[in-house]
């Protein structure tokens, strides 16, 4: 009786020890945060900078304007071969992605070695810089667009793939459980019970997959891939600033098209199933039709009107079929477009071995202790980009959330401001800001920054608006201010998505620093542009090895946090 009394009058703990976990993952993002100031810091990005820049802007505006468009004729032809370029490299890596996701996913991959097997792949695909794809394609195939449909599609895999195989792990696994127990083999439940669940998802991946390499193309164009980004270098290597800012608006143009178009397409792909007139409507009646004639009223029902064997032509699916046509006839055109022939194959066959070979010994060439402090710069202007991008989205992707904004006005006029961000190449801000600042990491880490506020701050507001409406309204009936609100309801569910987008968006950042060298942004991209151009291939071996090292840690580091944050 004694150590009975002893329990029920011993006293509850309510609130949950902290783990060693949670309290490494709370030590980790802090120390990221300071690393993050550090970096802002020590790249000297204060106000003097923007100031003492302020000339500069004045005199690039008045060598850009006016715009210098090039003739119809000649955009248009410009226009096509980037569009053909990134539709055929995103069906590309959707094609690959779909087995590589199966073997990835856990409940259908073929076992462990399997599913460790492709998940290396699509780590591996992500970690290497397409720039560096398209140097290895450059010199197997030469010129053209089959470098960067190789290049960007064999990257993309490595964010399409993960996407797939998450959405085939979150499947409803009620329908290939009854084809199971139907009798049906292995390869039937998968045939038959995953494509009509993870189609929605898959179409949206690659849809938003193809918006992000219409920005990557202009990247490639500086290594030799043609259309859009090739005229834009072009341009640009010879200072004639109004035709290149004249072709980055077309980009931007394009990038924001395809953005309203892509959404339009997926919603006519895959819009709001209309429900079905049959046993389900039949299901619904029976509970307004009294038991005694409830048999009889559905024999009548079957008999007066038996169900057609295919769904009728409604308007939703006439308007599904058509978008399903337009989609196919754009691939196809896609493929005729980017000048992709079997001759440069078999080129490639009888080089693939000589070409690898000019890659390997990885070599330094005297100048390593250079990459090393390049590399540092690198990692410095993701930080910096990131904690810049954070202090930017977190407002205005408050702002675009419809819960968040004052009026739906507000939020559709921020949605707008992160549509109109994203639709503008990272690259191409590092251009202006190159002209602003200088040649250096200044202009990289303002150009990520700024970037940054298109992903992130759609991820913030998309995050916001999946919060639990029902603690914002018992707030709002104590009589709760809208910002407090904001602070005591709506902030604490959304905090851990916060922190995995910022985590997700440096990983991004850190990718895209190695690319901005390209265009004197700082970092180590200029090393790897110009080891491929005096034909050091071994260095650009070395430049991969030390970035694919540094990205593969924030990788696993930002892939332990995110998941100690869910």
């Amino acid at each position: 009786m004694k150590s009975l009394t002893t329990t029920a009058e011993a006293p509850r703990r309510t609130l949950a020890r902290p783990t060693p976990t949670g309290t490494a993952a709370a030590v980790v993002v802090l120390a990221l945060l300071g690393a993050a100031i550090w970096a802002f810091s020590s790249l000297r990005l204060n106000i003097a900078t923007f100031v003492d820049g302020a000339a500069n802007a004045v005199d690039f505006a008045g060598r850009t304007l006016p715009l210098d468009f090039p003739p119809l004729g000649e955009l248009l032809a410009l226009c096509g071969q980037t569009l053909a370029i990134v539709v055929c490299a995103t069906l590309l890596a959707s094609l690959i992605s779909v087995p590589v996701a199966v073997l990835a996913a856990s409940n259908t991959a073929l076992g462990g070695t399997s599913r460790f097997g492709a998940r290396v792949i699509i780590v591996v695909a992500r970690a290497i810089p397409d720039v560096v794809l398209a140097i290895v394609f450059f010199r197997m195939f030469g010129f053209g667009g089959l470098t960067g449909v190789l290049a960007m599609g064999l990257h993309s895999i490595g964010m399409i793939g993960k996407l797939y195989a998450d959405a085939i792990e979150q499947i409803d696994e009620g329908p290939r459980t009854a084809i199971r127990a139907a009798g049906g083999t292995r390869l039937q439940q998968l045939v038959t019970g995953v494509p009509p669940q993870v189609l929605p998802s898959f179409v949206a991946t690659s849809l938003h997959r193809l918006d992000i390499n219409l920005r990557v193309s202009v990247v490639l164009g500086f290594v030799g891939v043609g259309g859009l980004g090739q005229a834009i270098s072009d341009s640009l290597r010879t200072l004639d600033y109004q035709r290149g800012m004249a072709l980055a608006s077309v980009v931007f143009g394009l990038c924001v098209l395809v953005e309203v178009v892509s959404g339009a397409i997926r919603r006519g792909l895959l819009g709001v199933r209309e429900e079905r007139r049959g046993p389900l409507a039949a299901v619904r009646r029976r509970v307004q039709i009294p038991a005694p004639r409830r048999e009889t009223a559905i024999v009548a029902e079957r008999a007066s009107s038996p169900r057609p064997i295919s769904p009728p032509w409604t308007a939703g699916r006439v308007r599904r079929t058509g978008c399903w046509l337009v989609t196919a006839l754009v691939v196809v055109a896609s493929v005729w477009g980017a000048d992709i022939s079997l001759a440069q194959f078999q080129r490639a066959i009888t080089d693939f071995g000589p070409t690898l070979a000019l890659f390997w010994p990885p070599e330094t060439g005297g100048i390593l202790p250079e990459l090393l402090a390049e590399l540092l710069v690198t990692v410095q202007i993701a930080l910096a980009a990131t904690l810049i991008g954070a202090i930017l989205a977190l407002p205005v992707g408050a702002l675009a959330a419809n819960n968040v904004a004052p009026n739906p006005a507000v939020a559709k006029f921020f949605r707008g401001v992160v549509l109109a961000v994203r639709g503008v190449p990272e690259l191409v801000l590092a251009i202006v800001f190159v002209v602003i600042t200088g040649l250096g990491a200044v202009a990289g880490a303002l150009a990520l920054g700024v970037g940054s506020v298109g992903l992130l701050g759609k991820l913030v507001a998309d995050s916001l608006e999946e919060v639990d409406r029902g603690k914002e309204r018992a707030l709002r009936a104590t009589g709760a201010s809208r910002l407090q609100v904001f602070f005591a309801a709506t902030v604490p569910q959304a905090a851990p998505a916060f922190v995995a987008h910022v985590l997700y968006q440096l990983d991004t950042n850190l990718r895209s620093a190695t690319l901005l060298g390209l265009v004197g942004a700082g970092g180590i991209g200029y090393y790897l542009l110009n080891a491929s151009r005096v034909l050091e291939f071994g260095v650009v071996t070395t430049v991969l090895a030390l970035t694919f090292a540094v990205v593969m840690l924030v990788e696993l580091l930002a892939l332990w946090l995110r998941r100690l944050v869910r």
